[in-house]
This record gives structure tokens, C-alpha cells and sequence, in this order.
């Protein structure tokens, strides 16, 4: 061991095993801890609780449900807030939403869930989702956008557009040669002009070569016997 000079600040360190005992059975709300919550979602929740939010949203759910048949679902205020809380917090699936509401304090003030509450698992989100059409939520969702933009929450002026241009097979008669610009008819083969099939028709005159490009020859004339290949 190495004698090195340290201040001691006169503390005991405290070790993991000297903490280990048997929990309690029974414990008492007020002895819990409690959290302050997070900034954020403590004035997302007053906006949308001053702008009468569950009412709007049980509103736009009531067609998906029952009147008092089976017992009470998923609140639709519940509902939409966990899927803010994925897009806030970065989660794209609903496992991790359930996952971090039942992780976080603050989350489940969001969510207006007491201690003892369990939070929804993903399956009831996903049942819950797969309920609500697509219309509903682009209308909630727009009203939410509409409230956070006169709250001065969000701002938008610009909208982007991601996309990917992707190869695929196409018709013969849209095909263009890269490296000279012709294009092929219906019913042709565009073969390059070093092919072999360029080099036998040549004096045929139906597929003779064209000066710095390609040459276009019948499917009747390719079948006939040429060896060349479409592009």
C-alpha cells in the first residue's frame, strides 16, 4: 500500500453492506420522498389545465368508446400526455414510456398519478392507440401546437422535408443512358456502343451505331442474334 498524506475530514465513510436491512411492511405517504417536480412539465400541465385540455380531448375520444358498458379505460387526458412525455423525453417506443413514467416522480405529476397508482403499462397504450384514429390525434395534437404557440412555448416558421432517393426497376421506355443521354423506345434495347451486337448489325442499318452515344435495336432484331444486354 502506498503512504500517501490525505486530510481527513473527520467523517466516517459510510459502506454499502452497514446500510443493508430488512424494509418495512408498512410505510406512510408522508415519510416518501418528495421531488419538486420538473419546470417544465409543472407549466405544460397549468396551460393545459387552464385551456380545459381533458375536456377537449374526452370530447374528441367519446365516439371510440362505450357510454357504461366494461369498466373505465385510460383516460384520454392520460393517454395524450404519455405520448408527450415519449416525444419530450426522446422515446420512441412504448415500453420506454411506461418504463420512464413508472421510473420519475415527476412524471407522474404530469400524469396526475398518485404514489400508490400503478402507471399504464405499454400494453394499454398500445390498445389505447390502436382505438383512437388518426384524425383524432392529428386534431388533438394541432390543438396542443395552437395553445404552447399562444402560450409563446413553441415557435415555427419553417417546415423540412427528409427524403431518400431510391433506385428501383423501371420501364424500358423511361430507361436513359447515363453516359450519352438517349433514350430507349418501346420495344427497344439500348446496348452500348463497344457491344458485340452494335459491331454485327453495323451494316444492317436497323442497329447501327450511333456517333458518340448508343445504339437502340428492336426487341425482333435482338432476338433475331443479338448478344447484347438492356441498360
Amino acid at each position: 500500500m502506498i503512504d500517501r498524506p490525505y486530510v481527513h475530514s473527520g467523517m466516517a465513510m459510510g459502506r454499502r453492506k452497514d446500510r443493508g436491512r430488512t424494509p418495512g411492511l408498512w410505510i406512510a405517504t408522508s415519510d416518501l420522498p418528495a421531488t419538486g417536480g420538473h419546470p417544465f412539465y409543472q407549466r405544460l400541465n397549468r396551460i393545459l389545465d387552464d385551456h380545459a385540455f381533458d375536456d377537449f380531448v374526452e370530447a374528441q375520444c367519446a365516439p371510440f368508446y362505450a357510454a357504461t358498458r366494461g369498466r373505465p379505460s385510460l383516460t384520454p387526458g392520460t393517454y395524450f400526455r404519455l405520448l408527450l412525455i415519449g416525444y419530450f423525453e426522446g422515446i420512441d417506443s412504448e415500453r420506454g414510456i411506461a418504463w420512464r413514467t413508472a421510473d420519475s416522480l415527476a412524471l407522474r405529476g404530469f400524469l396526475g398519478l398518485g404514489l400508490e397508482e400503478t402507471p399504464p403499462e405499454h400494453s394499454t397504450i398500445s390498445r389505447t392507440r390502436r382505438l383512437i384514429d388518426l384524425e383524432t390525434h392529428r386534431a388533438v395534437f394541432t390543438w396542443i401546437l395552437q395553445v404552447l404557440a399562444t402560450a409563446d412555448l413553441v415557435k415555427g416558421k419553417t417546415i423540412g422535408i427528409d427524403a431518400t432517393t431510391l433506385e428501383a426497376n423501371a420501364a424500358l421506355r423511361s430507361i436513359v443512358r447515363r453516359d450519352s443521354g438517349d433514350r430507349c423506345g418501346a420495344g427497344q434495347l439500348c446496348m452500348p456502343r463497344s457491344s458485340p451486337a452494335n459491331s454485327a448489325s453495323g451494316s444492317s442499318g436497323a442497329g447501327a451505331p450511333v456517333e458518340g452515344g448508343s445504339s437502340c435495336s428492336t426487341a425482333a432484331n435482338s432476338n433475331a442474334g443479338s448478344t447484347g444486354f438492356a441498360m
